[in-house]
């Protein structure tokens, strides 16, 4: 039975030999990792363990008010800070009593948060290699991590065999993303959806690929849109060559007139 919270201080303590005769000074590493957990059936166990240039070196141990010396350097370490039964019994009242009144206040804080439920946003994608073609089933900021994605072929569930393993990752807001990526023959892109099931959704969520329109149509679209502008500009100049003609015209009648 895995933890539910883990809440733990880590230090990392760089320490520096004095130098003695002839002996140049060297570099040592202080690892201290302190703090308690609770267990899914509210139980807590605390932790206060020490390492030494990456290998164990003490560990507190509440239930006998004593340490455990896990290399032979530890031993004096050991032997003076077991002198101080005070200290000792400080050590435990906070392992087994303040760790977890913390550790529950600050789980009650986020509960909230930790509730709340974001139902992921799901599209497939479609992707062509030089023999095969993939689609990607993608669910995208969604909260919390657990979901399931499953493909289907003609509305019958695939066998997870065929298909490549879920990937999940985090955001770095939070939440999650994931998808399953599934290889077809070219033309079959159609006969297959996605399914999405995840607790912020009332009913699972089924999405397909739908084809984007091709390139020569797209440039048939814009072509036709740039010709309508060009003739629509071209009526404009007219109009206004028209009316400057027309100007014109009604200035020499006018002159002739005055002429008479």
């Amino acid at each position: 039975m895995g933890p539910r919270a883990r809440p733990a201080l880590l230090l990392l303590i760089l320490l520096r030999t004095a130098a003695t005769q002839g002996r140049p000074p060297q570099s040592h590493t202080l690892q201290v990792i302190l703090g308690c957990e609770l267990q899914e059936d509210n139980s807590t166990r605390g932790f206060w363990k020490y390492g030494y240039d990456g290998q164990d070196h003490l560990e507190f141990r509440p239930e006998t008010l004593d340490w455990r010396a896990a290399e032979p350097r530890a031993q004096v370490t050991k032997l003076e800070w077991e002198v101080n039964k005070i200290r000792a019994k400080q050590n435990r009242a906070y392992l087994d009593r303040d760790c977890p009144e913390q550790l529950l206040h600050l789980l009650e804080l986020g509960r909230g948060p930790l509730e709340q439920q974001v139902p992921p946003l799901v599209k497939v994608t479609h992707h062509v290699t030089s023999s095969l073609t993939t689609l990607r089933c993608r669910a995208l900021n969604f909260y919390p991590q657990n979901i399931t994605i499953r493909w289907l072929k003609d509305k019958q569930f695939l066998d997870a065999k065929e298909i490549k393993p879920e990937d999940v990752l985090p955001n770095g807001d939070g939440t999650y993303q994931a998808w399953v990526a599934l290889a077809m023959l070219p033309g079959e892109e159609q006969r297959y959806s996605c399914q999405v099931e995840h607790p912020g959704l009332d009913q699972p969520l089924t999405a397909t690929w739908e084809p984007s329109l091709s390139g020569t149509l797209v440039t048939g679209i814009l072509s036709g849109i740039a010709v309508c502008v060009i003739i629509f500009l071209i009526g404009i100049l007219f109009r206004i060559l028209k009316r400057r003609q027309s100007s014109r015209g009604a200035a020499v009648n006018y002159a002739l007139a005055e002429c008479e």
